[in-house]
């Protein structure tokens, strides 16, 4: 046993043969103790690699962990808000934000919603770099080639690459969406093509919207080429109020200012009004009538109910006061049709007996005359 110990130690050859080119520290060790090939591998497999493996599982755990710690931290900074004179002094997600936002109190969900968007996208990439680094490490220690398996993962990525053309497309665009605060959970949007309605979760790879029917949208981030956010920084409330030619403008619409007042005083709408509604006057003439235009400007997303007031509020002070809307008293209509002019009674025998003989003349005339009613009938 001892003289087969000391030439296993002394002949690299056997070493090889009994470990393989990529010698572990334990097989090399159970081979000079026992000089056993089977022992030195079974040593190898069982013992060495797992715990090599177990090392590099650790080690890319902790390694994970410092970097979405990291990320973290630094995503929080973004939201610290320093002095307005330093530069960089106001956090980025809190500069990307509306002062109109900020200074409604609504900053924390909105801006903590994107943080948090963020801070999970960044940490995944993070952690699926230290990860596939790690894969890397473990494939080297089970003694797995990687050339070939990048060259197939080149050509498998190469044919992935088209056809994930419109998902990385989707993610980059959502990406933006939610890092310059284009629209956010509950705001109400329009983004084209019938889809519109309130914001109910937003994605990377999609936004889902629920119209006032109760449909879902699933729109796609990357087919998002515009989008119409009602519900951002401020609103506007926008009636046309329409009245009879013969109304007196100017009392209608003290009535109109009267009635957005009182809505404005009430407690239920006073937090949703942020300025007193405004008569921007006549805006047009038309067929219906005069049309008047009052404005109220809102809190984002509450036009839709202050209008519904207003024009329950409207309608029944116009009903107190006396005042009818166009609709209501709209202008007769008047058709005018075409009649034939009444015969006149056949001239009597004495008549005829006292008219010219004809000499052929006027009955030619006639028939000119009647040729002529046609030509003013087809015209007609």
């Amino acid at each position: 046993m001892i003289s087969s110990s000391l030439l296993a130690a002394t002949d690299p050859a056997a070493l090889q043969n009994a470990c393989g080119d990529n010698t572990g520290w334990l097989c090399e060790h159970v081979f000079d103790w026992t000089g056993s090939k089977r022992w030195a591998r079974a040593a190898e497999w069982f013992v060495a690699k797992p715990l090599t493996i177990l090392v590099i599982i650790i080690g890319a755990a902790l390694v994970a962990m410092i970097v979405r710690w990291m990320i973290s931290r630094s995503m929080n900074r973004l939201m610290v808000t320093g002095s307005p004179t330093k530069r960089g002094g106001k956090g980025y997600l809190r500069r990307r934000t509306s002062e109109a936002i900020l200074a409604s109190g609504d900053s924390s969900q909105r801006t903590e919603a994107r943080l948090e968007t963020l801070t999970a996208v960044f940490r995944s990439i993070g952690t699926a770099l230290v990860w596939f680094v790690a894969l890397f490490f473990i494939l080297e220690v089970l003694g797995i080639s990687l050339g070939p398996l990048l060259a197939t993962a080149g050509i498998v990525g190469v044919a992935l690459g088209f056809g994930t053309q419109t998902m990385v497309r989707d993610f980059i665009s959502g990406f933006f969406i939610v890092a310059e605060d284009q629209f956010g959970v509950g705001d109400t949007i329009d983004v084209g093509g019938g889809a519109k309605g309130i914001v109910e979760r937003i994605t990377l790879r999609a936004t889902h919207i629920r119209d006032p029917e109760g449909t879902m949208w699933h729109v796609a981030n990357g087919q998002i080429v515009k989008v119409a956010n009602k519900s951002q920084e401020w609103a506007r409330a926008l009636i046309d109020v329409v009245l009879p030619y013969d109304a007196d403008i100017n009392a209608v619409s003290d009535v109109m200012q009267e009635v957005a007042d009182a809505i404005q005083a009430d407690a239920v709408w006073s937090g949703q009004i942020m300025e007193r509604a405004e008569i921007w006057g006549i805006q047009e003439f038309d067929s219906d009538g005069v049309h008047v235009r009052m404005v109220i400007k809102t809190e984002p997303a509450a036009q839709f109910g202050v209008l519904r007031e207003l024009r329950a509020r409207l309608k029944e002070t116009f009903d107190e006061r006396g005042i009818s809307f166009a609709y209501a008293g709209a202008p007769t209509q008047v058709v005018l049709t075409e009649q034939a002019p009444p015969k006149s009674p056949p001239p009597s025998a004495a008549a005829k007996a006292n008219m010219p003989p004809s000499d052929g003349v006027g009955i030619g005339g006639e028939r000119h005359i009647d040729a002529g009613f046609g030509a003013d009938g087809d015209a007609d």
